[in-house]
């Protein structure tokens, strides 16, 4: 069956910022779109893309948007059914509805990722039940509560780029354009799976099969015996420094080279001559390495650069969030609900209090369950108060996100300050009421979880909604495929969360604290854990407790001695077991160490502030050069071996765009086809390959390192050849300078694909689009 002819019907078109509004498919037109196919593709998309970005995440901090690369790969592969199998070629309705479903997994990764791994920090293991239910419950309410503000930000705001009252949605508006092209024969997904099939090879190859370096370290002796210059040969994040722009690259590497060649040298240059240790170290710095220093001294500063760095970024957009929150409200009051009109069908006002009611009562009663466990009194009332706060800070900050993301776009869409405002206010609040147990911690965190991941899914939401009205959508169903997407990669990003952590997890019996617990500690410990037969009691000392002893999981044995440390993968630091094996996953997770502090430090008050206002001066000045501090921040705390990839992707991005020739500036309709071109050029599109198939190899070899998986891992893995443990690595292992060349080629196939010299599509993304009367941005 063929899809019905498109033919536009101006008299089907809402008002609108005094436009008329012509989608590309009228309002009249009847055509498949909320099919099966279309949502299952979406949500294992989703899936995907979710595990992807929640990689991404824990080691660097940063997400993009799955939303073009989840609608190139949904033109393609209905394309593909229909060739092989004879089915009904996908109409352009469907299209979106994957890519709505699909893009439901980024925005929730980012929120779980960022806030759940702080369970850790504040002494407790990452739960199951728990990252599923904070998962779920954001995901649903950033969409419940975004559907009542469509109408005013998608609808009565629409117009063309750079008139007053408007709002662009750079990436929705990207995304409308590559459904449009693909309806129109236009692709360009062969891209996305060379970048792809490239980066999983290397990724697997020099991870899994440790046939290359990853990590090469350039020392700078004659600077300072700790001064390095080091990078990461990683496919992934070369990808994400060319879609996010030297700037932010450039300002990242910043904070990199700030943190890594002046702040750690100054300490062992003036350190070396203290014969003591200088807390928190328990060793003289003069003992200490390059690694040593950057985790005693370096991390808490990058945290609290991190820190203020988000409060600031919300001071610095209060004006704003205020003006858009007023408005916002304003515009609702203005709209007409309701509408028979397929273009204008939401779904009703009363399903969606009814739903959000009914998600908050269900976190009441979630919150009062972990109270109640854990002994609390007054725990409804407090229950009570969670929900509430969650209600109050979701509601502010889905407005705010859904807005910024038509303004700035999802890419610099500030969801972690939001995260830090919660938490902040959260935790001052609960300081308030006398709520500083452990317990209240995790109530705490949890309520910055949802809201973290509600504001997150709110902006994508408004986004996928954005593409919806350019290209003809029903928006009832659009919501209907991202509440689907949402649940699907709730369900799923709680396991591959707890994957990620055990893969990298270290149970070490070197190097413990020499500390003997008093029978009255001893017997105060209840948790239990076992470890190679063995039955042992855990203790998890509290940061700044015992100055002898690092904050950690360790197993106390029958002498009240710590016998075993367990080291997870996410914030751990031990890089090695103690065979001398590496420990290929270990993530930073730079946001998460931010979230613990905060808790950790208003609510405990338990917190090297020393170190911590050093790296909060940092971003004030940095905020004073008139440089957003958020980008710098995370380039101080994250290791230089993942910034220096970052910024030579940047930098090649750079390059590509003073290749290409652009549209000249001045006119509406210039502008927006310059944001188009530059969200959906083949550089970028070679760059989404990149990220997936890098991060997915990653999450490959994160399984292949779990036990079950142990005789796969040995098979592939090459890192010790031959039956000796000692033997020596194969000779391209070692090697300097064939991980750089493999590296270089990669950085050259980007270079000439995003100039337009390779892979040059007949019809593609960039070509014609559109025509005139379906123009994206009348």
């Amino acid at each position: 069956m063929s899809a019905p002819t498109i033919t536009p019907s101006p008299s089907s078109a809402p008002e609108t910022n005094g436009i008329e509004h012509k989608p590309y498919v009228p309002d009249a037109v009847k055509m498949p779109e909320f099919t099966w196919s279309a949502v299952i593709v979406g949500a294992l998309l989703g899936i995907v893309f979710g595990a992807s970005s929640l990689y991404l995440v824990l080691r660097v901090g940063l997400t993009v948007s799955a939303s073009i690369p989840v609608a190139v790969l949904s033109i393609t592969l209905f394309r593909v059914f229909s060739r092989v199998f004879g089915f009904r070629p996908a109409t352009i309705l469907e299209n979106n509805i994957t890519q709505t479903a699909g893009s439901a997994g980024e925005s929730i990764a980012f929120g779980v990722g960022v806030t759940m791994p702080a369970l850790m920090l504040l002494g407790f293991d990452m739960d199951l039940t728990r990252v599923m239910v904070v998962s779920i419950l954001g995901g649903l309410l950033g969409i419940l509560m975004m559907i009542p503000l469509r109408r005013a930000f998608i609808v009565n705001m629409h117009g063309k780029a750079g008139e007053p009252g408007t709002l662009l949605y750079p990436e929705g508006t990207a995304c409308a354009e590559v459904l449009i092209s693909g309806e129109q024969g236009g692709t360009s997904a062969r891209t996305v799976f060379m970048g792809f099939g490239i980066a999983f090879v290397h990724k697997f190859i020099t991870v899994g099969m440790t046939l290359l370096r990853e990590t090469m370290i350039i020392p700078l002796g004659f600077f300072n015996r700790v001064a390095a210059i080091a990078t990461d040969m990683a496919p992934e994040l070369l990808g994400v420094g060319y879609v996010i722009g030297l700037r932010i690259a450039a300002v990242m590497m910043a904070g990199a080279v700030i943190g890594n060649l002046v702040i750690v040298p100054a300490i062992a240059t003036f350190g070396d001559a203290v014969p003591n240790p200088i807390a928190p170290a328990t060793k003289p710095i003069s003992q200490l390495g390059l690694p040593e220093i950057q985790k005693h001294y370096l991390r808490f500063i990058g945290a609290g650069c991190v820190t203020a760095a988000g409060i600031i970024s919300m001071f610095r957009t209060m004006p704003l969030i205020l003006r858009s929150f007023r408005s916002s409200l304003g515009s609702l009051r203005g709209v007409k609900t309701g509408g028979k009109k397929r273009t204008e069908d939401d779904i009703s006002m009363k399903s969606v209090l009814f739903g959000s009611f009914g998600l908050l009562v269900l976190l009441a009663l979630f919150l009062l369950r972990e109270l109640n466990q854990a002994g609390e009194s007054g725990a409804l009332s407090k229950a009570v108060l969670g929900a509430f706060l969650v209600l109050l800070f979701g509601f502010l900050f889905v407005t705010v996100s859904s807005r910024l993301t038509g303004e700035i776009g999802s890419s610099s869409n500030p969801i972690s300050g939001m995260t830090v405002a919660t938490l902040a206010l959260t935790c001052l609040i609960f300081l308030s009421f006398g709520m500083t147990s452990p317990a209240e911690s995790v109530v705490a965190l949890s309520i910055g979880a949802v809201v973290c991941i509600a504001a997150s899914n709110g902006g994508t939401t408004s986004q996928d909604l954005k593409t919806g009205f350019l290209v003809g959508g029903t928006p009832r169903l659009q919501q209907y495929a991202i509440i689907i997407g949402a649940l699907t990669s709730a369900l799923v990003i709680g396991v591959t969360l707890l994957v990620f952590n055990q893969a990298g997890t270290v149970y070490s019996q070197k190097d413990l604290p020499q500390i003997t617990l008093s029978p009255e500690q001893y017997a105060a410990l209840t948790e239990t854990a076992q470890f190679e037969g063995k039955d042992y009691r855990v203790w998890r000392p509290a940061r700044g407790a015992f100055p002898e002893v690092e904050p950690g999981k360790y197993y106390i044995g029958d002498d009240r001695r710590p016998a075993v440390l367990e080291d997870p993968a996410i914030t751990g630091r031990l890089k090695q077991r103690d065979d001398g094996s590496d420990v290929k996953m270990k993530f930073p997770a730079p946001k998460t160490e931010v979230i613990g502090i905060i808790i950790n430090g208003v609510l405990k008050q338990q917190l090297n502030w020393g170190l911590v206002l050093v790296g909060a001066m940092l971003a004030v000045g940095i905020e004073l050069c008139g440089i957003s501090s958020l980008a710098f921040a995370v380039g101080v705390y994250i290791p230089m071996q993942y910034t220096a990839p970052i910024f030579l992707g940047g930098f090649l991005r750079y390059m590509v765009d003073r290749y290409v020739t652009r549209p000249t500036a001045g006119t509406s309709a210039d502008e927006a086809r310059a944001i188009v071109e530059s969200e959906t050029g083949p550089g970028v599109l070679l760059s989404s390959g990149y990220i997936a198939g890098g991060t997915l190899a990653g999450v490959l070899i994160a399984f292949l390192e779990l036990p079950f998986f142990k005789r796969a891992k040995d098979f592939v893995d090459f890192s010790r050849p031959g039956e000796t443990p000692d033997a020596e690595p194969l000779p391209w292992v070692a090697s300097d300078s064939v991980p750089w060349i493999v590296f270089g080629l990669l950085m050259v196939f980007l270079l000439l694909v995003g100039t337009g010299k390779m892979l040059r599509a007949k019809s593609g993304i960039s070509g014609e689009g559109p025509s005139s009367e379906n123009d994206l941005n009348r």
